[in-house]
């Protein structure tokens, strides 16, 4: 079976995602559910998925939690909470005491819209990293790649936290840089308590043109400097429905590592993530 690491859910009637009002976002513009994804995933062979946050706003992690109690579908959630609130340990022991809280299984924040590089390492920053690992929870990165090398020293120096970067770090595959992506990729790789996703790639190359070849450097970097025991397979349901449809990213993805051994895959497509997520 399949572990989808990745996908997202909203109801533009209990809020607003006001992220997808930019250029070619509009078809996201409608009401994504679990209804909607689960005879998709179930298709694909993926029995357990990850539910990650959207929007920094307080009250969707307690929904996601709920969402989870009520579907097998949803193993655990990375919700959002502010890293830098000054009784973030309580706040983290809150949610895990709420309605679902168990399938809380890390935190994420959209450090890629921060204008600050170094926002991950500002001290406020670190001590909330530092009660995310105290609560036995992981933490995601969605960075862009000028924010790698901010990802490695914080991870550097939060040796008791997982670091989990989204998205391989949103290389630019669209024009088709390898560099200094690539680079900072083995950098942050070389810590041990990182790992990584084989998600949401398709949205990083050109939408009118893109072919498996355009993406297969971005996932042979990552699984040399990752390993499949280090990398998870994730969707991105649903931005990746801008591009394809959720059986064709979950084709792809087994395409794009179809040499890997028979363990080899199963920690990519199950394992790392059942590992790292305490699924």
């Amino acid at each position: 079976m399949t572990v989808d690491a990745h996908h997202h859910v909203w109801d533009l009637s209990v809020r607003d995602q006001d992220w997808i009002n930019g250029p070619g976002l509009q078809p996201l513009r409608r009401n994504f559910t679990l209804a909607d994804l689960e005879p998709e995933a179930r298709a694909a062979g993926v029995d357990r998925t990850v539910l990650v946050q959207t929007i920094t706003v307080p009250e969707e992690t307690p929904e996601f939690l709920a969402l989870a109690a009520g579907h097998d579908l949803v193993a655990g959630v990375v919700g959002w909470t502010d890293l830098t609130r000054p009784d973030i340990a309580e706040e983290l022991a809150r949610l895990r005491e709420l309605p679902g809280g168990p399938f809380l299984k890390g935190i994420r924040h959209q450090v890629q819209a921060e204008p600050d590089p170094r926002w991950l390492l500002r001290a406020d920053v670190q001590r909330g990293l530092a009660a995310v690992a105290a609560a036995g929870l992981v933490y995601d990165l969605v960075v862009l790649p000028h924010q790698l090398p901010a990802c490695a020293k914080a991870a550097a120096s939060l040796p008791q936290l997982t670091f989990v970067l989204d998205h391989l770090g949103k290389p630019p595959i669209a024009s088709g840089e390898h560099e200094p992506w690539a680079k900072a990729l083995h950098i942050l790789a070389a810590l041990p308590n990182t790992v990584a996703k084989l998600s949401g790639l398709v949205t990083e190359a050109d939408p009118a043109s893109w072919t498996t070849a355009d993406l297969r450097p971005y996932t042979d970097t990552a699984l040399e400097t990752f390993g499949p025991d280090r990398l998870m397979f994730g969707s991105d349901w649903p931005v990746c429905t801008l591009v394809a449809g959720y059986a064709d990213i979950h084709a792809l993805g087994r395409e794009l590592t179809a040499d890997l051994g028979e363990a080899e895959t199963e920690a990519l497509f199950e394992g790392t993530a059942v590992r790292v997520y305490g699924l």
